[in-house]
């Protein structure tokens, strides 16, 4: 009910600027998953296959580097939807 109280308070123009930021931010959010799954994959297949044996270390370092680009991209989503409900509930 809130939001149906707020609506009339933003103008036509904001109230699509504030949809297109909502989206947005869904959309960073799947880029850093996408990125994530490549880079868990990229580096579980260098440890996998045995002819790409001399970057084993390389593959060590994607395979610890994806989770935390992870939760890198999960605390952004959040924090940018924690700001948008904070000032445009």
């Amino acid at each position: 009910m809130k939001k149906q109280a707020l609506q009339p308070l933003l103008k036509p123009n904001d109230a699509l600027a504030l949809e297109r930021t909502r989206l947005a931010n869904e959309r960073t959010f799947l880029a850093y998953f996408r990125t994530f799954i490549v880079f868990l994959s990229s580096g579980f297949a260098i440890l996998k296959l045995s002819a790409l044996s001399e970057i084993i270390s390389v593959g060590y370092f994607l395979m610890i580097l994806s989770p935390l680009l992870l939760a890198v991209g999960i605390g952004r989503f959040l924090y940018v939807r924690r700001q948008l409900r904070r000032y445009y509930p």
